[in-house]
């Protein structure tokens, strides 16, 4: 076959190539259909080619096989370009009996269990320059999987790898025997492979994340490596390649485990999202992951500052949004994470109620945000108010009676309840309303504490005591029972829990009277000013 220099090729705008139209179309189906009509003698023929995979570098690959008669040397640093070239100029066609050159790279992928990690490194990367052509290929999907393959292995056995190219059959291992020892951490076999990866772009790392999913690999270290990933690509890049970057972390942590996934790493992507145009959806996956575990936040994780051109200090709105999720599973959350979030909250509502720019309904809403079960004292939520009010002291009766909605005084603590009734930031119904709670509470421990108790293999089945409530009748009973009885070992826990009852008994006594006294020097003060005092019943407390 003779050579002449009748085609010119454009490459991608890169490089232009004149070559041997018969030698180039008898290899392509491409090129031979484009030219099937005749040209009428036509000399300087062009084609110009704007998608060309690998740009002029694969065309002179190309074009370098065509011209060797339809051999070329394939090595797993070139198998992939050749591969995307072989589709995309449909060089399907057999010349003199030899193998196509898509035949060809399809034998030569058949040897890939036996590249070394190196060189699969240098496959992916390739694949991510040849996207989308790439996208839809065999090869591709069987790179990841011998990646994949070789990581778990490396994991399993070796806690110090060092990949060689050279090494055809395999991954070969090398150790400075000076940091042997810290190399065969299990954090260095399970992370190694971090840096490597580093340089993939976001939709390569979105690829060899499903992967490893697929193949069961830890969530765990999938997670890590993701985070790794994040902070290690936020160096130096654009505002929308951050974008791009934490959509795909997002969204492949999504994927995985929740109860695996570092809770503070997610605040960290959280507190740069909240400075991007990061899409609706992003962030819903985001904070949905983070307010499912609210009980494991602490206080400086829910410390963001509010958004920019608002005039609060911190942004309670999304913690408001992170608390909706945490109870919005559509399951019941247990007792115990419902007690963690509590405290953390009860810690964030006294941190934010000084804030002279937060709302009251901002405020109510924070408080009321969990169930009643989660707190087992309402002591922080009080003194938390009394900062709140302190700050807001112009607020009217009225709009501190709905503030104060959220608070439970069956649940405060006799202090807490004795500071409430003298505070004057606090208007007079709740002043009422909680010494009557605790009255009540008191009344009902006291009727509890005058109880019978039946006692298990004792000669005697109950206490001799009043149940028209005479306590100090009742006193005088409990004590010489308690003192005379011939208990046996297993009983003298009963006989412990008997005296301090009585101990019990007189605590309580004193408390009651000091609140009944201070309930009626309050009602006398409050009320002595207005004429219809003997007339006017209690005020409607707040439900």
């Amino acid at each position: 076959m003779g050579v002449s220099c009748d085609l010119e090729v454009d490459v991608n705008g890169e490089e232009v190539f004149i070559v041997d139209k018969e030698i180039i179309s008898s290899y392509s189906g491409r090129i031979s259909n484009l030219f099937r009509k005749p040209t009428g003698g036509v000399k300087n023929l062009k084609v110009v080619f704007h998608d060309f995979p690998g740009g002029a570098e694969s065309f002179e690959l190309m074009a370098r096989f065509c011209y060797n008669k339809g051999k070329a040397e394939i090595s797993p640093l070139n198998l992939f370009p050749l591969y995307c070239i072989a589709n995309f100029m449909e060089m399907n066609n057999s010349v003199s009996g030899t193998l196509n050159l898509l035949e060809q790279t399809e034998k030569s992928l058949e040897e890939i269990q036996y590249w070394t990690w190196s060189e699969l490194l240098v496959a992916l990367k390739q694949c991510q320059d040849l996207l989308p052509v790439a996208n839809t290929s065999v090869i591709l999907q069987r790179i990841l999987d011998c990646m994949v393959g070789k990581l778990a292995l490396v994991s399993e056995t070796s806690p110090c790898p060092s990949i060689s190219s050279s090494d055809s059959s395999g991954i070969r291992f090398s150790c400075d025997t000076r940091s042997t020892e810290s190399l065969r951490s299990s954090s260095f076999r399970a992370t190694w492979w971090f840096e490597d990866l580093v340089a993939l772009n976001p939709n390569s790392v979105r690829m060899v994340t499903e992967t490893l999913v697929s193949r069961k690999f830890d969530h765990v270290i999938i997670s890590r490596f993701l985070f790794y990933y994040q902070k290690s690509r936020f160096t130096l890049t654009t505002s929308d390649e951050k974008c791009e970057i934490i959509g795909t972390v997002v969204n492949m942590l999504y994927s995985l485990d929740p109860s695996v996934i570092s809770c503070k790493s997610l605040f960290g992507i959280l507190r740069f999202s909240l400075c991007l145009s990061i899409g609706k959806c992003c962030r819903d996956k985001l904070e949905s992951m983070i307010g499912s575990q609210m009980d494991r936040a602490t206080l400086d994780d829910l410390l963001v500052p509010s958004p920019v051109r608002t005039h609060y200090q911190y942004n309670v709105n999304l913690v408001l949004r992170l608390l909706r999720s945490f109870l919005s599973k559509g399951i019941l959350v247990p007792l115990v994470k419902l007690k963690k979030a509590a405290s953390l909250m009860d810690l964030y509502i006294a941190e934010v109620a000084p804030d002279p720019c937060l709302k009251p309904s901002k405020f109510s809403t924070l408080v009321s945000a969990l169930p009643d079960s989660a707190r087992d004292t309402y002591d922080g939520i009080y003194h938390a108010m009394d900062m709140y009010l302190e700050v807001h002291d112009w607020l009217s009766d009225e709009e501190k009676l709905n503030l104060c909605c959220g608070l439970n005084y069956e649940k405060l603590s006799p202090e807490a309840c004795d500071q409430l009734a003298q505070n004057p930031k606090f208007p007079s119904k709740l002043a009422v309303q909680a010494l009557i709670s605790q009255h009540s509470k008191l009344k009902c421990l006291l009727h509890e504490t005058n109880q019978p108790k039946p006692f298990i293999d004792s000669p005697c089945s109950s206490v001799d005591v009043d149940m028209n409530g005479k306590k100090d009748e009742a006193r005088e009973q409990i004590v010489p029972y308690a003192g005379n009885l011939d208990l046996s070992a297993e009983n003298e826990k009963l006989k412990a829990h008997l005296q301090g009852m009585q101990r019990r008994v007189v605590e309580l006594e004193k408390v009651c009277k000091k609140m009944q006294t201070q309930m009626t020097k309050i009602m006398k003060s409050r009320l002595s000013s207005q004429s219809s005092a003997s007339a006017r019943s209690l005020p409607k407390l707040c439900s």
